[in-house]
């Protein structure tokens, strides 16, 4: 249905939706059966230039084919390629799931709302939507909490770490999973709720409400899925730095005793090297996410706390940048991790760029035997 087509703003059943004084308003378009959902806030800003729109469909276009692709493969790459079937890589494969099914679920309705100017799937939908953007986005947070607490368990604490298990990664996994699913379904039973934004093509928690219901959720949410993993992050890098820091001391001191160079073989010293750029690889990940998020986080406390005034454009800004977090964990892969880079050159050599011959040997012939694997390997990313 082409609502563009078939809507006009002088219909009868459009006339409430006007503002109070009868200028058209970003809201007229919107369906009846929707209009319950919108702040009046929103009545006083007038239609988006349909150019917005196109910007939007043509960007998310391109979002969710690097998404869906990049993040598809990933998984693929990862699931299939025995060396890289650890405990820590399930932390990764559980990252590219959560970014592939935010995309999967937010690009079509996106798209198809873009094209017609406004939402137009319905309250339920409008709750379906903003509930996977909630789960999958804030998955993705606290599966790269658990990529960054195993790089501190094998950094910081080394051998007084506790060796992760299959098992233990799957229980954690379905931890978060269950928590996040807590705060996804809060605001259907109450606690906020899933509105239209101001640019009408999307779903997400209700930043105009005043009741303190609601901007209770909105400050404790931002608590435990923004601050409480920022502050989590921050803690395990500043003691994965600091050990880095301390061990490079002592052994540079050892060896001026000693009166060498370096206390390290070549092999010790690529597979250490090889350590701490997998650990720089997640913290650019992460930092990547916030810079996602940052802007979404923003918006609703503007919102909530009315500290600045919000157009449907800043709406627009906040929902590109959230999604554009699904697209950046496969890229960062792909540059960066030289183990994924070998498997993917064995798998999809038309996608990679020729890894070094030992690496590609690494992943071809290794018989899977965790004792004969690579520190690289075994600590997966």
């Amino acid at each position: 249905m082409n609502l563009k087509m078939n809507l006009k703003f002088d219909s009868p059943k459009y006339e409430y939706s006007r503002s109070p004084s009868g200028n058209i308003s970003v809201v007229d378009i919107v369906l009846p059966d929707v209009l319950h959902l919108i702040d009046n806030y929103w009545y006083q800003f007038p239609p988006l230039n349909p150019l917005w729109h196109g910007i939007l469909m043509f960007v998310m276009c391109i979002l969710a084919i690097l998404s869906l692709s990049g993040n598809f493969i990933v998984i693929y790459v990862f699931t299939s390629t025995r060396t890289l079937r650890t405990p820590s890589n399930l932390y990764v494969v559980n990252l590219a799931i959560s970014d592939f099914l935010m995309m999967f679920t937010m690009a079509p309705p996106f798209l198809v709302n873009c094209y017609n100017e406004t939402w137009v799937f319905g309250p339920l939908m409008c709750q379906i939507y903003g509930m996977c953007g909630s789960l999958f986005g804030c998955t993705s947070i606290w599966s790269m909490v658990l990529i960054a607490n195993d790089r501190y368990n094998v950094i910081a604490k080394g051998m007084a770490a506790k060796p992760l298990t299959i098992t233990m990664a799957i229980i954690k996994i379905l931890a978060i999973w269950l928590f996040n699913l807590a705060w996804t379904i809060a605001p259907v039973f109450g606690w906020n709720r899933y509105v239209p934004e101001g640019n009408m093509s999307a779903c997400g928690t209700d930043y105009f409400s005043k009741d303190w219901l609601s901007r209770s959720y909105i400050v404790s949410y931002s608590i435990f899925v923004y601050f409480i993993p920022l502050f989590s992050i921050i803690y395990a890098y500043y003691y994965i730095i600091k050990a880095v820091a301390a061990h490079e001391k002592n052994m540079r001191e050892q060896a001026k005793k000693m009166n060498v160079t370096s206390l390290r073989s070549g092999d010790d010293s690529k597979n250490i090297s090889a350590e701490y750029k997998l650990a720089k690889i997640a913290l650019i990940t992460i930092s990547l996410w916030f810079v996602a998020w940052t802007p979404y986080l923003i918006i609703n406390w503007f919102g909530i706390f009315e500290i600045a005034s919000l157009s449907p454009l800043n709406t627009i800004w906040g929902s590109l940048f959230a999604k554009a977090n699904a697209i950046y964990n496969p890229i960062v892969y792909a540059i960066s991790h030289p183990k994924y880079q070998a498997a993917l050159y064995e798998k999809i050599p038309c996608l990679a760029c020729d890894a070094n011959g030992s690496e590609k040997k690494a992943v071809s012939n290794n018989d899977g035997n965790q004792s004969t694997v690579t520190a690289e390997e075994v600590k997966g990313n």
